[in-house]
């Protein structure tokens, strides 16, 4: 599998026979490059969304008519974009799995919040937060969207058994990589951790020691420079 980090908590991920683009967040995201957008979201299939805040799913409509590829998240959210803007969803919940081009893609809890600000700024309801166990070419990717700690991580990771943690670190909205690697300590087994949401503004630049000191391969992405794991 291949993962293209955007910046903030936006990503590119290619498994199986997927290209999948989450929460991706593309104008006005400080670290991404605007000349890069044609090179991101080339060959796309499929967009996934963690939650309705801007800076994750401000821009799925626009790409999901401009690529004709569906939208894939909680199925309030999913139902009022359909609805509203006529796009291609595929709307589930919590604890169901879509098979998106062979990778099997399980939604699973986040702690959170969910929202996006009407044409007066008022916050509308987006469904719930979430979070995916991502399963593919043999492996499972674990992607927190964002959350905090939380006791459902215990179960999530004796079921799910990820390999791979995409987990937000940032911290002030987030778990920061203190809490992030209590979590991985305690309820995980992953051997490699993939820091996100983060370093994107002045509040979400921590310092990652806490995850580099538990002893697994620790990535720190840099943005449009693919790795694959």
């Amino acid at each position: 599998m291949r993962l293209t980090w955007f910046g903030h908590a936006s990503w590119r991920l290619e498994i199986e026979n997927a290209v999948i683009l989450i929460d991706p967040w593309l104008d006005g995201n400080p670290q991404f490059p605007a000349g890069k957008r044609a090179e991101a979201i080339a060959g796309a299939t499929h967009i996934l969304i963690t939650h309705g805040h801007f800076d994750h799913a401000s821009q799925a409509v626009t790409l999901a008519r401009e690529l004709d590829i569906p939208i894939v998240g909680i199925f309030d959210l999913m139902q009022f974009w359909e609805g509203r803007h006529g796009v291609q969803t595929i709307g589930f919940n919590k604890g169901g799995t879509v098979d998106l081009g062979g990778a099997k893609v399980t939604m699973v809890a986040a702690a959170h919040s969910s929202s996006f600000a009407d044409e007066d700024g008022t916050p509308v309801y987006a469904g719930r937060e979430a979070g995916y166990m991502i399963g593919g070419e043999g492996k499972v990717i674990y992607y927190s969207g964002d959350t905090d700690i939380m006791a459902d991580m215990e179960w999530m990771g004796d079921l799910h058994q990820p390999d791979i943690g995409i987990l937000s670190v940032g911290g002030h909205f987030t778990m920061d990589p203190a809490r992030a690697a209590y979590a991985a300590r305690r309820w995980f087994d992953f051997d490699t951790i993939v820091c996100s949401h983060y370093r994107s503004f002045p509040v979400l630049q921590p310092d990652i020691a806490p995850l580099k000191a538990l002893g697994v391969k620790v990535v720190e992405p840099e943005v449009m420079e693919p790795f694959t794991l």
